[in-house]
């Protein structure tokens, strides 16, 4: 089978080798502030001769980057929004590749006392009854799109909050940044907080709710609706991050001894 699946990469690599050497992928912060990039980038172009450019953006830029055709293909974490651009013609198909989890982080004084909840929502009501700082990332990415849904989950309006929310419309990083200068709360995926170097005083406050499961999903782009984009490519990538060789290289990706991601790829 392993043989049989590298042929078929060889194949396919061979076969849009006379086309293009390199194409785009639209990818998420947090999936380039976990350096796992760094990992997997240098395997494939040793594997398969690829030079992945990588745009690092939102979840929500990133499908609106694929709807328009400027990418060939999209890794983001976010399913109901995903759902929506495979129904408006935008993909070809989804395919699970890892997955990690959201925590929350927060002062380690936790004056909200968040550390105690029983769940995600409790969490969150928490931190609105003590209106303590919390710091959203505001830019429409796959993890403000499930912070939203985790505030409305606990039947909580960030329309009627006050100034304690803060909303910063940036990526990961600069989310983290901000909540570390103003001691405050924040959702973040697990990958993100354990490769940021600015902690200061912040700790990972909770976790463990099913709730905070985070998928990350691979889209190649239509090429029905964008006949320029490089599919041929985009196959090939979607073979090898679904191969055996990319499962050791995410399931063993470690920061300080703690894994980040955990490989769920099917083979079709």
């Amino acid at each position: 089978m392993k043989r049989t699946l590298m042929g078929a990469v060889a194949a396919l690599t061979l076969a849009t080798a006379s086309l293009a050497e390199e194409m785009k992928l639209a990818v998420t912060t947090s999936f380039h502030n976990s350096g796992l990039s760094e990992v997997l980038l240098p395997a494939i172009q040793a594997d398969l001769g690829l030079d992945v450019q990588l745009l690092v953006v939102g979840t929500g830029q990133a499908l609106r980057l694929g709807e328009a055709g400027d990418v060939d293909a999209i890794l983001v974490h976010s399913k109901a929004a995903e759902e929506k651009f495979l129904a408006g013609g935008n993909g070809t198909h989804r395919r699970e590749i890892m997955y990690n989890d959201f925590v929350f982080v927060g002062p380690g004084g936790d004056a909200a006392g968040i550390g105690t909840a029983g769940d995600a929502a409790e969490a969150l009501q928490k931190i609105s009854a003590a209106e303590a700082v919390f710091v959203s990332r505001g830019d429409d990415s796959g993890t403000h799109k499930k912070e939203l849904s985790l505030w409305a989950s606990a039947a909580l309006d960030v329309e009627e909050f006050g100034a304690w929310y803060t909303s910063v419309g940036a990526g990961m990083g600069a989310a983290l940044n901000t909540a570390s200068g103003l001691n405050g709360y924040i959702l973040a995926d697990r990958a993100s907080w354990l490769n940021f170097g600015n902690k200061a005083d912040l700790q990972l406050l909770f976790a463990g709710d099913p709730v905070l499961f985070n998928q990350y999903s691979y889209i190649p782009v239509n090429p029905a609706k964008h006949p320029h984009v490089k599919s041929a490519l985009a196959a090939a990538l979607e073979i090898w991050l679904v191969s055996d060789r990319a499962r050791v290289l995410i399931d063993t990706y470690q920061i300080k001894g703690e894994t980040l991601f955990v490989f769920n790829g099917a083979q079709k």
